[in-house]
């Protein structure tokens, strides 16, 4: 075992090395830094000094322990960072690791104090004291911390997924579905293992080797994951002038925008005439600033104009256009040798599954279906 948790402490630094390597470096590459050196440095020291640390040093492996209580801020902050629109820090998320540093902090403090430091131990099969009732609640602040973290995280996808619809018309590459998956699975098994963890303190079932082979296990594996996948992860919402306009709260939508109904109805006739003259939503990765850009209107009035004006967000008006242009050409003699799918490429989706979910969520049909049926009425007026 000891020499998968030297593999993985050796893959974080490796990983960390083609971040720090990375051209340019978005602000989630730099948090993924520091989020592997982390991780590097956890499991490494648990493959060399496990066998000594929780049986000799009962303060120093409290403190090793403590390092828990950091996974599940890193992981909160790394997916505020993709699914942000801006690209600098808030300073305001330092305050996720004040747990760790009020953990070590006491930890420091009971050092000093005999009578405390000797309830301090992680293994109570092993102690004949009792623990201090608050590295209790410490250790239960860290039990809880990666299980509260993810569900906390999860809420952040629902967030992406506004931003998105309000400023892409496709999904597909840009959805995070790689980390949503490894948040669900590694969430339940890392809250699986907290209650186990928790099981041993309290009821001193399971050994504590157990328990603490187990988190690091899958933390080794959760570093390959989030290496690989997170090296190759692009900045979602970069756009050189930084001009979105993310929804957020229905009721602040477009709170203090300014836009004047006489505005709108200009801004909506110019929309208007665009798609029909210049069809914008052939090009598969049109996306809100840019339309802004050539209609010369800002991105946010745009957004408020298609949102309040037309009631749709900017991925279903533009899929709308896409779905009404495949209508048409299905009966164009001039695509009879076209595919459905071929026709669905020539109108903007960049996808089958995308095409096929969204033709019928709009028409309530199926592509091939509306295709049968066009057909037939066509037959009927020849």
């Amino acid at each position: 075992m000891t020499y998968i948790f030297l593999i993985a402490a050796f893959n974080a630094f490796f990983f960390s090395v083609l971040l720090f390597q990375k051209k340019p470096r978005a602000l989630h590459d730099k948090i993924l830094f520091f989020w592997l050196v982390y991780l590097g440095i956890y499991t490494g020291i648990y493959a060399l000094y496990s066998d000594q640390l929780f049986t000799d040093f009962p303060l120093l492996s409290a403190g090793f322990i403590s390092l828990l209580m950091l996974h599940g801020p890193f992981l909160y902050i790394y997916i505020n960072s993709l699914v942000s629109e801006t690209n600098r820090f808030n300073r305001k998320h330092l305050l996720h690791f004040m747990p760790f540093i009020l953990f070590n902090l006491y930890l420091l403090i009971a050092s000093f104090i005999p009578e405390v430091s000797e309830g301090i131990t992680l293994d109570h099969v092993e102690s004949e004291h009792n623990s201090p009732l608050l590295f209790l609640i410490f250790l239960v602040l860290t039990a809880i911390s990666g299980p509260v973290y993810f569900v906390v995280s999860t809420r952040l996808f629902k967030k992406m997924d506004i931003n998105i619809f309000n400023n892409f018309s496709y999904y597909e590459n840009i959805n995070l579905d790689w980390l949503r998956k490894l948040v669900y699975v590694y969430g339940f098994v890392w809250t699986l293992l907290m209650v186990i963890a928790s099981i041993h303190h309290v009821l001193h079932l399971f050994s504590w080797i157990f328990c603490t082979h187990g988190i690091t296990l899958s933390l080794s594996v959760f570093i390959i994951l989030i290496g690989y996948y997170g090296l190759k992860q692009k900045e979602i919402f970069s756009y050189p002038d930084k001009e979105l306009f993310i929804i957020e709260q229905k009721s602040k939508k477009y709170a203090g925008s300014g836009l004047k109904e006489q505005d709108a109805i200009v801004y909506l006739e110019k929309l208007t005439n665009y798609m029909a003259a210049e069809k914008p939503y052939l090009n598969p990765d049109l996306n809100l600033p840019e339309l802004a850009e050539n209609l010369d209107i800002p991105s946010y009035l745009l957004s408020q104009v298609i949102n309040e004006y037309l009631g749709s967000n900017f991925f279903d008006f533009v899929n709308r256009h896409r779905v009404e242009d495949i209508k048409a050409k299905i009966t164009d003699p001039q695509y009879n040798n076209y595919s459905i799918l071929g026709i669905a490429f020539e109108s903007g989706f960049n996808s089958k599954s995308a095409f096929n979910r969204v033709f019928k969520k709009i028409s309530g049909t199926t592509p091939s279906e509306y295709k049968k049926a066009a057909l037939i009425n066509m037959k009927k007026f020849q």
